[in-house]
């Protein structure tokens, strides 16, 4: 039972000294906390402040992707499942903050629902095959999805079979996370998302902001986003990312293992993404501002 105190708390009593001084360091190692950028809420503001750092995607001309180009990778959504992005996957304790402030290895990614050109959802296409820097990525080619540099080091997008001590969190299906060195488990290709004219399209250039099949290299598994495996990170409710090929009755990958390489209109800057409200594989985008998207 709690000690009911009679008196006054300006009256000293019982052991005030001991009670005093541990006050006086719970107030000196806040302090000493604020200074040296060590409250949670100091870290939780460094975090947003560099994840969300706008990034310009690139601008094509020709509506065409190229090697070197600034992206996002955006899933259209579909029936309870809503529109989202590869993100980047960490918090607080992940952090480094010597000599400069960035994300420990290897890190997490998971499909965000904040679809805005930053930091966290930003992938720079590399080339895997000496292609040159602004040549056309062309269906079946291989490639590495890389970060942006600075807080988020430049890493790569990486896949591996899944095993017993290796697999996606929620699922347990294979596992996608982000490493540091690149190597033939980082490499990817697209494909065009109709099955029965991919033939066709083969070794085509692929078009930006529409939808095609992201597959994993080395074990042939498309990148999905998984709806029905919720994970909390540091922006809240979002979707588990994974490399698994779903197949409808039809043999065709489902709207789950649809995406889009997003990237900016010529004119205005503004991020070409679907409409929200059209199926996935409606041929039919819309432009939406900045603010539209905030």
């Amino acid at each position: 039972m709690a000690q009911k105190r009679t008196y006054q708390p300006k009256v000293k009593i019982g052991n005030w000294t001991e009670d005093q001084q541990l006050e006086e360091d719970a107030k000196k190692e806040y302090q000493e906390k604020k200074e040296r950028g060590e409250l949670t809420s100091q870290k939780e503001d460094l975090l947003k402040r560099n994840m969300f750092t706008p990034v310009n995607l690139s601008v094509t001309t020709d509506g065409n992707v190229h090697i070197g180009d600034v992206v996002m990778l955006v899933n259209a959504g579909g029936g309870n499942r809503e529109c989202s992005a590869v993100s980047i996957n960490t918090d607080i304790d992940r952090l480094i903050k010597f000599p400069s402030t960035t994300i420990q290895t290897p890190c997490e990614v998971c499909a965000g629902r904040i679809i805005q050109p930053c930091t966290r959802t930003a992938f720079i296409i590399t080339s895997v095959d000496d292609s040159p820097e602004g040549s056309t990525l062309y269906y079946e080619q291989t490639f590495a999805l890389k970060t942006t540099s600075g807080f988020a080091r430049g890493l790569y997008l990486t896949s591996d079979l899944r095993s017993f001590q290796k697999y996606a969190k929620k699922s347990r299906l294979q596992e996608v996370n982000l490493v540091e060195d690149t190597s033939y488990l980082s490499w990817w290709k697209i494909e065009y998302f109709n099955p029965q004219e991919r033939l066709e399209f083969e070794g085509q250039p692929v078009p930006a902001n529409v939808n095609v099949v992201i597959k994993h290299c080395k074990t042939n598994r498309a990148l999905a986003v998984l709806s029905d495996h919720i994970i909390w990170t540091a922006c809240g409710r979002e979707y588990e990312l994974t490399a698994h090929t779903f197949l409808d009755s039809h043999k065709a990958e489902q709207d789950t293992n649809h995406w889009m390489l997003c990237t900016s209109a010529p004119v205005g800057g503004r991020l070409l993404i679907p409409n929200h409200s059209k199926l996935a594989d409606d041929d039919n985008n819309t432009e939406l501002t900045q603010e539209n998207l905030d």
